[in-house]
């Protein structure tokens, strides 16, 4: 089981890091505008009730706009890195750099006054949804699907080596 855990932990690494160079002041907008999102739900008043919350970007502005599940606009930026980037991974790029921006603000996404479960979901600019990056509920925070697609092997094997001891 050690050796499962290492190579998710190795396939993380790699879906962090072999992405598009992120800039420090990239890497500085994307929290700014996430911490933006956090302060509009401040964990003293009472939770609101959204499943959803949107983070739509714009390939071609390098606009980043937040919405929640009503379509309300929340925030918005724009990242100058992401103008008119014309990289084929460009959304798997940004789905790395956000999942690493709400990994590192895990702690303040948790106390954001919204009933739980709720995730942070990444949209193109027609709205469609390409990835979850975020989701929390309760106990459980999910960041990464990828991370967790040879789970059920793992287990697998793991309750079968159990079984035949």
């Amino acid at each position: 089981m050690k050796k499962s855990r290492k190579r998710l932990f190795f396939r993380f690494l790699f879906l962090t890091f072999a992405t598009m160079k992120a800039s420090e002041q990239t890497l500085q907008q994307t929290e700014r505008a996430i911490r933006k999102v956090a302060d509009k739900f401040p964990s003293t008043e009472e939770a609101t009730q959204l499943t959803d919350i949107h983070v739509r970007v714009l390939q071609e502005t390098g606009e980043i706009l937040i919405f929640d599940d009503d379509d309300n606009e929340i925030n918005r930026c724009v990242v100058e890195q992401w103008i008119d980037n014309k990289d084929d991974s460009f959304y798997q790029d940004v789905a790395a750099i956000l999942r690493g921006v709400l990994t590192k603000l895990k702690d303040t996404i948790e106390k954001m006054s919204i009933l739980k479960p709720f995730s942070f979901v990444l949209e193109n600019d027609d709205k469609e949804t390409i990835e979850e990056l975020y989701l929390v509920d309760d106990d459980i925070v999910i960041l990464d699907d990828e991370l967790m697609a040879d789970l059920d092997k793992d287990l697998d094997s793991f309750l079968d080596k159990l079984l035949k001891d």
